[in-house]
């Protein structure tokens, strides 16, 4: 099973990480990885990396890389409309036991580029191009390529294709929005060329009413930047508002943003400069807040990776980089049986997954609708932090030994060490 010809769906984070380790386990191996976008997708949002996945950055031997292109947030404080801290949640200066910051808060696109890097000259990269279809055989799986048309065969097919994965569609014979369970938020992220943070490293949340929430967030760029993230929180009998967001994600950046500026133009606080600003950027995008929860991983010779089979916000990025190790992790231990090795790969993956996910209220719950709810929620920020019963807590579980959960999985052996 030394030439294993696998094609990945999608060059991001769980696509990077899993060819990364298919070579220490197969380092003849052929992969193909076929990417929708013109080239590598090197922008997007803050994400963080916990648990297992830490681990697996150690082994991969980028914890350091990872920490020189953190954002080095030190945490979150909450605001009120004249600009008055409620409370800070910290940073807690572990990998262990994390807050709401993690110990790496890193851009999207950095993270990617920064798994892919070791790889990249050994795997075949095809842009502009996606499956179109697939079929499976009992030795192989034969895709068709949408625009080239092109028809070849592989032992393996990765769906690392993200949230709308079509592969999952087609693996599963439903619309892809059918795994998809909406956690009642949509987010606009973009970066404003200007440091509206005034050199702090303290993100800021700031919630109108209505659902309008504003968070600022600290950019490693020397130049003087600022990330801005708008988030309109729903709630599940507000379908109105809902459809009204769906329908301009669905028509574009330009449609989004005049729904945002909208929504937002009595929102407070400093939100006419980020409105602004939002016009201003050059890698504005919009997207729906929720999680996959696919009934299973596999099928045969095709698998889904990272956020195809069980994204989740917050923990969705740490998943992917535990998926993609695992994969290659059960390819290594089950060489000769691709179909064995994605059983073991299921069983390992889905419960943890499940067991991340979690209700899907925790955002309604965190930003309240109304003026006075807002209230009481600064009320409840203000005593906890002021009181250090964040720190405490974080402190009380070390001492105790509660720590993140981490996946149940083997010492795998990999050939390259």
């Amino acid at each position: 099973m030394s030439n294993l010809n696998i094609l990945i769906s999608g060059s991001g984070i769980a696509g990077g990480v899993f060819a990364f380790w298919l070579l220490r386990a197969y380092p003849n191996a052929n992969i193909t990885i076929v990417e929708r976008g013109p080239s590598l997708r090197l922008t997007g949002a803050s994400v963080d990396i916990r648990s297992s996945a830490v681990d697996i950055i150690k082994w991969m031997g980028v914890e350091e890389e990872i920490r020189n292109h953190a954002t080095k947030e030190e945490g979150i404080q909450f605001v009120t409309a004249d600009g008055k801290a409620v409370g800070t949640l910290g940073a807690s200066g572990r990998t262990d036991v994390q807050s709401i910051t993690s110990e790496f808060e890193i851009f999207r696109g950095a993270l990617a580029k920064i798994f892919i890097e070791p790889s990249i000259d050994r795997v075949k990269l095809i842009f502009d191009e996606y499956v179109d279809q697939y079929e499976q055989h009992d030795d192989g799986v034969i895709v068709t390529f949408a625009k080239s048309k092109e028809v070849k065969k592989y032992d393996l097919l990765v769906a690392a294709d993200g949230l709308s994965s079509k592969i999952r569609g087609m693996m599963l014979n439903t619309k892809p929005q059918e795994q998809f369970y909406d956690e009642g938020v949509h987010v606009a992220y973009f970066t404003i060329k200007s440091d509206m943070l005034q050199g702090s490293r303290l993100a800021k949340w700031y919630n109108g009413t209505g659902g309008c929430v504003v968070l600022l967030r600290p950019d490693p760029d020397p130049a003087g930047r600022t990330r801005g993230n708008l988030l309109k929180v729903t709630t599940k009998g507000d379908v109105e508002t809902k459809e009204r967001l769906n329908k301009a994600l669905a028509e574009g950046n330009e449609s989004y943003m005049k729904l945002m500026e909208e929504m937002y133009h009595d929102a407070g606080w400093i939100v006419p400069e980020v409105l602004k600003s939002m016009r201003e950027s050059e890698d504005f995008y919009c997207s729906l807040f929720g999680q996959v929860r696919s009934p299973k991983l596999h099928d045969g010779r095709v698998v889904l990776l990272g956020d195809a089979g069980y994204a989740t916000p917050g923990f969705g990025t740490s998943l992917a980089i535990t998926g993609g190790y695992v994969l290659a992790g059960e390819l290594l231990n089950h060489p000769g049986d691709v179909k064995t090795a994605l059983k073991r790969y299921e069983e390992l993956m889905l419960p943890f997954a499940q067991d991340s996910q979690g209700g899907d209220s925790a955002m309604q719950i965190l930003n309240p609708q109304t003026q006075r709810g807002i209230r009481i929620r600064n009320v409840i920020l203000g005593f906890v932090t002021s009181m250090k019963l964040d720190r405490l807590a974080m402190t009380v579980a070390s001492a105790l030994g509660i720590v993140q959960k981490k996946i149940p999985m083997p010492d795998y052996q990999w050939v390259v060490k």
